[in-house]
């Protein structure tokens, strides 16, 4: 039998009430709904019905300390807590897989290993984790801290942070409750392993009360793509969801990245990638490009360079004139892949601080794609069939109408040329991705040495 065609993988990436930057002025909007349970559920059911693997829902632990009056003009500020979120999400979908962020630099590492068992457990193995470090020094001063860590320290923290999490997941293991009311017995004490973790950063010694995920660990995700967040995700990650903006730059980084892979070994299909893409999709080139602009129309420039000066360190851009080119700017501890791609694209495309804006506004640097559903259908599955991507997170740029018209439009076309699913054929989020269920460690212990015993024994 030949073997089944490769499909792609859908995200659908969840932002309050759209990802464009003006969204929440727009008049077919409700700005209210980034608050609204019954939204999000409106939100993943759409998503489930049409058989995305996961939704997604991004996270930071502060407020942005810009003045009050530039902060009014958004609606960035305003989001829930993305694992009480999820969880109840949980009982509001079925199958579809939930991903959450969470800093490693302000939750103790116990603390996410207890709360992600938890929404495995309650959602019969849908969880994910995007592991961030977080990159502003206003969320740092929300935990007792003048300024964030440096970047490199922070990736340091967040290796050991996972190995942390992973040994407390594998507290016990899978058959550890026998529940015997007979004997009396509720554990085989033998399955049950505390970790014991010395290490530069963490001392945790102890075990979880809650049972091991339903899918061993829950799927790692994580975002970073500076060098240090590429080794960590070479290292850790299952699913890296990523900014390119053409398909060059993301088949370098696509297959840069699954080349670290081979150095832990990882076999390179242990790991997906999946771009963030905001579509505008229109019954006509006109129809789609008319949806652009009105949103584009609704732009203030003081919004636009609040947007620029937040992913390029905290630097103040309004002391220099919108129609003149990006300054050259200090690097700083902060998102140093967003910096990086922001000053690639002005410099590759001689913008002035205005075009930048404007063109990073929708969807905060990720790909922006105008047009029909062929049209955009024919943009993925280039991207898809040429090695840059294995899916892409869908980041709608209005919600809920930006995701019902991708479902609506793009996804019967992808289904025609037999790129993406009709049904779902597992039930947990690494059923969805085709990721193996990690086995606890004692139990490949176990089998490793009774492996050396038939080897060892006589014929």
């Amino acid at each position: 039998m030949s073997p089944s065609p490769r499909q792609m993988h859908l995200g659908a990436f969840l932002f309050g009430v759209g990802h464009h930057l003006a969204a929440w002025r727009h008049p077919d909007v409700d700005p209210a709904g980034a608050a609204s349970l019954a939204h999000y559920q409106r939100l993943a059911r759409l998503a489930e019905a049409a058989k995305f693997d996961a939704i997604f829902c991004a996270d930071n632990v502060g407020l942005s300390d810009a003045p009050a009056h530039l902060l009014a003009r958004n609606a960035l500020p305003y989001m829930l807590e993305p694992l009480q979120l999820l969880t109840a999400l949980a009982g509001a979908t079925e199958r579809i897989g939930l991903v959450a962020t969470v800093s490693t630099s302000y939750l103790p590492p116990y603390h996410l290993a207890r709360k992600f068992a938890t929404l495995d457990r309650l959602s019969e193995g849908r969880s994910g984790w995007n592991l961030v470090t977080s990159g502003s020094d206003f969320e740092a001063r929300n935990f007792g801290l003048d300024q964030q860590a440096d970047h490199a320290s922070r990736y340091q923290r967040a290796h050991e942070y996972v190995k942390v999490a992973q040994g407390l997941w594998d507290s016990w293991e899978d058959d550890a409750f026998r529940f015997d009311a007979q004997a009396g017995q509720f554990f085989d004490p033998a399955k049950l392993h505390r970790v014991s973790h010395e290490g530069p950063h963490y001392s945790v010694h102890g075990a979880l009360q809650t049972p091991r995920p339903v899918q061993g660990y829950p799927v790692m995700v994580q975002a970073g793509s500076s060098e240090d967040g590429q080794n960590l995700a070479a290292e850790t990650a299952e699913l890296v969801f990523t900014a390119q903006q053409t398909v060059e730059e993301a088949r370098a980084f696509y297959q840069g990245l699954k080349a670290r892979l081979p150095a832990f070994g990882r076999s390179p299909d242990a790991l997906k990638v999946l771009p963030g893409v905001s579509t505008f999709v229109g019954r006509s080139e006109a129809e789609a490009q008319d949806k652009y602009e009105a949103l584009q129309s609704l732009i203030d420039p003081a919004q636009g360079l609040g947007l620029l000066s937040a992913f390029l360190g905290g630097v103040d851009l309004s002391g220099y004139p919108l129609d003149g080119p990006l300054p050259e700017l200090p690097r700083t501890e902060g998102w140093q892949s967003r910096q990086d791609l922001f000053s690639a694209m002005a410099r590759r495309d001689n913008l002035s601080l205005r075009q930048l804006y404007q063109k990073v506004i929708s969807a905060r640097g990720h790909w922006t794609l105008v047009g029909t559903p062929v049209q955009i259908a024919d943009q993925l599955e280039h991207w898809f069939q040429t090695g840059a991507a294995d899916g892409f997170n869908v980041m709608g740029p209005t919600l809920p109408h930006g995701l019902s018209d991708f479902i609506e439009g793009v996804l019967p076309e992808l289904r025609r040329r037999g790129l993406f699913r009709t049904e779902y054929t597992g039930r947990t989020l690494r059923e969805h991705l085709g990721l193996p269920r990690p086995a606890h460690p004692a139990v490949l212990a176990r089998q490793a040495i009774q492996a050396t015993e038939v080897e060892a024994s006589p014929a």
